[in-house]
This record gives structure tokens, sequence and C-alpha cells, in this order.
């Protein structure tokens, strides 16, 4: 009954359901505090729920890309592009491109690629500025590893900031996503590796500004997948 009204409210504000607890909580206090008199602090606690809706803000997506192309899993700005072993037992060499969020940023994200979850691993961390390098290795992160129809691996991995404090999943191993499809969020301020293979042409370079769920961040040379 709760679950059905938070998902009911999240779809009437645009937020994510994670946040609507949130937003409405702090909006009821604002409430409270203006019949007790308190109009300053009401002003201020309903100023506070605006600034948390608009973080957990969730728009509609609707991927446009070539098949086979690999899309952004987050908004944001690219912040490195590299050549980085893909974080699953495999370890092939792929292109790896992260995508720093700030906390002006929509911070839910969504699957590069169509395919089945073959593997989701958290790991406990620091909280280092997400769009240091280092952060890749020693913040609080969680990979997803997807498995493409062809059997070609990708993943993305979610990595908390300095500001971040909470990583949320929304798939499990075995499951299907499709292209575009919300996976999860970052709180406040984070980060977004995406491991792809080397053989595709990239499409976009540093400091270029990306959204989820439509910019294209690869495809193969030859247009074919």
């Amino acid at each position: 009954m709760i679950k059905a009204l938070t998902e009911r409210a999240s779809a009437l504000l645009g937020i994510a359901v994670e946040g609507a607890p949130i937003t409405l909580g702090v909006a009821a206090f604002g409430l409270a505090a203006f019949v007790a008199g308190l109009a300053w602090l009401g002003v201020a606690l309903l100023l506070a729920a605006v600034a948390i809706g608009a973080f957990f803000r969730d728009p509609e997506r609707w991927p446009n890309a070539p098949e086979g192309a690999i899309i952004s899993a987050a908004d944001g700005k690219v912040c490195d592009i590299s050549e980085a072993p893909i974080p699953d037992a495999s370890r092939v060499m792929c292109r790896r491109v992260a995508v720093f969020m700030s906390p002006l940023n929509v911070h839910v994200n969504r699957a590069p690629v169509s395919g089945e979850v073959v593997a989701v691993e958290h790991t406990a961390g620091e909280f280092r500025a997400a769009f240091r390098d280092e952060a890749s290795e020693h913040n609080e992160r969680n990979v997803i590893v997807i498995s493409a129809a062809d059997g070609r691996r990708y993943a993305m991995v979610q990595i908390a900031g300095y500001l971040a404090r909470r990583i949320v999943c929304r798939v499990r191993p075995t499951e299907r996503v499709e292209r575009g499809q919300r996976v999860g969020l970052i709180m406040f301020g984070s980060r977004v590796d995406h491991f792809f293979p080397l053989e595709y042409r990239m499409r976009v370079g540093l400091g270029d500004r990306v959204r989820a769920g439509e910019t294209v961040l690869g495809e193969y040379a030859d247009g074919q997948h």
C-alpha cells in the first residue's frame, strides 16, 4: 500500500521514487510550521522541499540512436576517456568513458545497452571527489555487467562522490534490461564509468556534456553491431 502510494506520488511529481518520501516529508514539516505560526521556518522548509525535488527529478527520455550504439548512462560532463579492463573476471581491455554528475544534474542512471544483467557487485569504499581518476578504484561503487545478444560484455560503474552517500541499484543478475531503461541513481554528486569494446568509434570528447538515455558515446566504425 505504502509502496503503491509512493510510486504514484513520485509519478505525479516527476521525481525518482526514492526521492518522494524525502520531498513530501520536508514539505509536510514546512506546512506544519506554517500552521504553528512559524512562517519563516515554513518558507525555508518548503524551499528545501523544492530543491530536493529538483535533485530527484526524473524526466522521460527516448533513445534515438543507431542499433548497436552505446548511450550514456548518466547526465553530466565527460571527465575521462581511456582504456581499462572491464570490471569482471575476464579483465578484457575496453574503452572507458567517465561521466561526472554535479549536484545540479539529473541523477537517475539508465542502461547504456540492451541485454542480460550477468553481474551486480557493490564495493564499499571512500568518498573522494568523483571527478578524480582514483575515484574509480577507491570510492564506494556498484558494478553492473551486461551481456548483449551477440555475447559482448559491457559494464557501467556507479561511483559515489564526495557528497554522495548512497548508491541505488534497481536491477539484479539474470534480469533483462533495455537500452535507456532506468537502472538506479546516485545521490548528491557522483560519477558513472562506461566500459565498451575498443572497436567502437568514439562520438564524444573530454569536456562534452551528455544526457542519460540519449547521448551516443560510441558506435562501431562500420556502423554494424
